[in-house]
This record gives C-alpha cells, sequence and structure tokens, in this order.
C-alpha cells in the first residue's frame, strides 16, 4: 500500500494549543475595551474653550481664594473690613488678568497695573512685600487645585503667571521704597536746614517724626567736610552701634550731623554712663572728609539744635586759626578764636559760664586769675603781686577751676580764660574799678 489509512471507528487526534500563544479575544470583548479606552482618554479643550471655561469659574476661584485667606492668614483676619475688601479686589484682579495674559502673553508689562491698581495707594502701606508674596501664593495654589485635571499647557501658563505677578510685586515695592527714600532724604534735609537755621514752625516736630528719629534727650551737632563718596548707610550704622541716631545734612562742601542719644538717660544708680557726644563723633570721625571737624555744645532736646549748630558752624569756621586744633574738635575750645571773629554766641558764652560765675563767686579768684595771666602764668610773680603765699595761688587756681570747668594751669584753657576776662571785662560796667 501506497498509503496507510486511519483505522475506522477512532476519532482525530487534536493538537495542543501551543504555550504561550494569546488567546483570540471574542469580538464582544474587542468592542468593550475598545469603548472604556475611548471614555477615559482626556478630551484636549481648544484654547478658546479653555478661556471660557476660566472666565465661567472665575468668581468661584476668587470666593475660595478669600476663604483660603481667612483660613490660612492671620494678618487677613485681622485687619479692618475696608482693608480685607481691597486685598478681595487685588485677588479678583489677579485671577482676571491672569485669563487676560493666558489670551495674549505678550500683555506681560500691564500685569502690575492690572492687579496692582485695584488697591488704594494706602493698601501699599498697610500690606508688606512678604504679605503679598504670601497673598499670592494662595491664589496660585487655588487655581492650580481648581485645574489640577486639565491640560498641562494651562498649568504651565499658571506657573508662568505666578512668576510674573511675583517680580511685577517685588517691582511694586521697590518703586515705592525708592520714592519713600527720596522723599525721605528731602525731608531730611529740610529738617536739618531747619535746625542750621533755628527757623522752627509748628510742623517739624511731626516731620521729625516722619524720618523715624529714634533719638532721646540731649543732642549735639557736629559739622565737617563732605567726602568724595559719602556713604550714609555706614554713617547711621555707626550711630546705632554706639546708641546713637543721627539725622544728615549735606550742605555744599560741608557735611552736618545731628547727633542724638537712642538711650534716654536714667537716675538709677547701677545705670551705664552714656557715651559722651565726643566719644561718638570720633567714632563718626572717618565718615567725614579731610579737614576740620567740630563739634557743636550738648543741648537738652532737638528743638534747642540750633544753639548747638550755630556753635559748631562758627567754630567750623575759625578752626584753622587753632594751629594743633583736633579732630573732632569741641567748639567751645575754639571760643576764643570764635568771639575775635564777631560770634556774640561765643561772647555770651565766655561772659556767663566764666567771668560772671567768679566774679559772683569770689572777687579774690577773680583777681588772682588776672594776676596769674597777665604774669604769664608765673605762681611766684602772681604771689608777689598779690601778697600772699604761692600755695595760697595754687588753692585758688584749683577753687577756679572747680567753679568754672577750665584749668588756668594749661596753654590751651589759659587762652580760653583770657579771652573771657577780656570780653567780661568789656561788657562789665563796673570793669573800670581797680582789680586787687
Amino acid at each position: 500500500m501506497s498509503a496507510q489509512s486511519e483505522p475506522v471507528g477512532t476519532e482525530p487526534v487534536q493538537e495542543a494549543p501551543v504555550q504561550g500563544a494569546p488567546e483570540e479575544e471574542a469580538p464582544e470583548e474587542k468592542a468593550a475595551v475598545h469603548k472604556s479606552a475611548v471614555l477615559k482618554a482626556p478630551v484636549q479643550k481648544t484654547k478658546a474653550q479653555t478661556l471660557a471655561w476660566l472666565r465661567t469659574i472665575s468668581g468661584e476661584l476668587a470666593s475660595a481664594t478669600l476663604k483660603r485667606l481667612e483660613d490660612t492668614l492671620p494678618w487677613y483676619g485681622d485687619m479692618p473690613p475696608a482693608r480685607r475688601s481691597a486685598v478681595g479686589l487685588v485677588a479678583q484682579a489677579g485671577i482676571t488678568s491672569f485669563i487676560s495674559w493666558f489670551e495674549n502673553p505678550k500683555s506681560t508689562p500691564w500685569i502690575a497695573a492690572d492687579v496692582f491698581g485695584a488697591a488704594p495707594r494706602e493698601l501699599l502701606r498697610s500690606v508688606s512685600l512678604t504679605q503679598t508674596l504670601q497673598l499670592i501664593r494662595i491664589t496660585v495654589e487655588v487655581v492650580e487645585n481648581r485645574i489640577r485635571n486639565d491640560d498641562d499647557v494651562l498649568r504651565e501658563a499658571i506657573l508662568l503667571y505666578s512668576r510674573e505677578i511675583a517680580f511685577a510685586a517685588a517691582d511694586v515695592y521697590a518703586r515705592a521704597a525708592e520714592a519713600r527714600g527720596l522723599w525721605d532724604a528731602r525731608l531730611e534735609a529740610l529738617v536739618v536746614d531747619s535746625i542750621l537755621s533755628g527757623e522752627y514752625d509748628n510742623e517739624l516736630p511731626s516731620r521729625i517724626a516722619a524720618l523715624g528719629w529714634n533719638g532721646h534727650g540731649e543732642v549735639s551737632v557736629l559739622v565737617g567736610t563732605t567726602p568724595k563718596v559719602l556713604d550714609v548707610d555706614q554713617l547711621r550704622r555707626t550711630a546705632r552701634h554706639h546708641d546713637a541716631d543721627v539725622l544728615i545734612g549735606v550742605q555744599g562742601s560741608r557735611l552736618v550731623l545731628v547727633i542724638g542719644r537712642a538711650i534716654p538717660r536714667t537716675d538709677e544708680a547701677d545705670a551705664t554712663e552714656p557715651m559722651s557726644f565726643l566719644e561718638i563723633a570720633k567714632h563718626l570721625e572717618p565718615g567725614f572728609g579731610e579737614g576740620y571737624l567740630v563739634l557743636g555744645h550738648e543741648v537738652p532736646s532737638l528743638v534747642d539744635a540750633s544753639k548747638s549748630a550755630k556753635g559748631a558752624l562758627a567754630g567750623f569756621a575759625v578752626a584753622k586759626s587753632w594751629r594743633n586744633a583736633p579732630r573732632p574738635t569741641l567748639a567751645d575750645d575754639l571760643l576764643p578764636e570764635r568771639a575775635f571773629a564777631g560770634d556774640p554766641l561765643a561772647r555770651s558764652t565766655l561772659v556767663n559760664k566764666i567771668y560772671r560765675p567768679l566774679q559772683g563767686h569770689s572777687t579774690d579768684l577773680l583777681a588772682t586769675l588776672w594776676c596769674y595771666l597777665d604774669n604769664g602764668r608765673s605762681l611766684e610773680a602772681t604771689a608777689r603781686e598779690l601778697f600772699v603765699h604761692p600755695n595760697t595761688v595754687r588753692y585758688r587756681l584749683k577753687r577756679v577751676s572747680e567753679v568754672i570747668g577750665w584749668d588756668a594751669t594749661g596753654a590751651r584753657e589759659a587762652l580760653i580764660l583770657q579771652a573771657a576776662l577780656i570780653v567780661g571785662s568789656i561788657a562789665d560796667p563796673d570793669s573800670a574799678k581797680r582789680r586787687r
């Protein structure tokens, strides 16, 4: 036989399926899977549809933002109703501006005007930059949560817009700070000019308060030369470091500082003695240019600062006549030169602080000082003229120093006392009487 036939009555053998081969799905199952995939796929909106949807939910976003502000920001809840309403206007303007920006991203330069233009001007002074950034962050979070399931293009747009609005807020506050700085500089110059001229009005205290003056009690004026590069911030930092505050005025080649103690004096026994104005002036000295530096006398308050300023300015004008003048120099150490130059304040100071106190205390002290200075500060010559012992002369000179605070045995202070005796005798109608 050429071929073998199968036995009659036997069933055909079925081949086993190949292991790993995919089973063919039924047509009904294929249709169900395809329909489910179509339903799960996100439907891409057109830009026009997205804009229409955003405009529809803008009010909802604004309300959700205000609710989030109340829940998360304590300072927002503490604000008066009018300011809370203004903050709400800013949030609403931010959302509206985002929709306009999303429609036309080239409108970036107008963001600040759109968003912050809705707020009243006083809101800028009551809401800090930090609080503004918190407001922006919460608004962005609310919008992001609302569109979480939408396309990536809208989420990316929100990120870009939040960056632009943050920079716009920083720009608004930077411009406000710059304008305030320029205004403060002009106001400070006006206050210093009023102090130097002595022309006070009822608005001066309010102007000083607007500058944030922290001085308490005593004040002194320091006059020197304006440096080529004036570092105002360094002068203020130096003053604050030594518990003082300053008002700074530049008048051509002159630099004027009104110095006030930031810590008031106390009468407590364990209280530390505050730093003297001369020591403060020594620390401020590097901030001045080359030349003379004169410190006016201490006065009780800022209202009396014009007296210290007049003395400092008069001393600065004649400081060159003192060959070895220290830096800084006390204006009272230049009383002779100021009196010779015709300064009426110097003449009255010499008479009222030296001549008349000695005259009223003891005629012996005044006569001894006259003789001592006329005899070239010689104890023996003074004792012979007065017919007293040299120790008596020493004792009287010591008493002179205790009464008026100047020591006649020093060369510079002797010049001051000599000038006081000359000016005092000219002003005293009884000075023609013979001094013994």
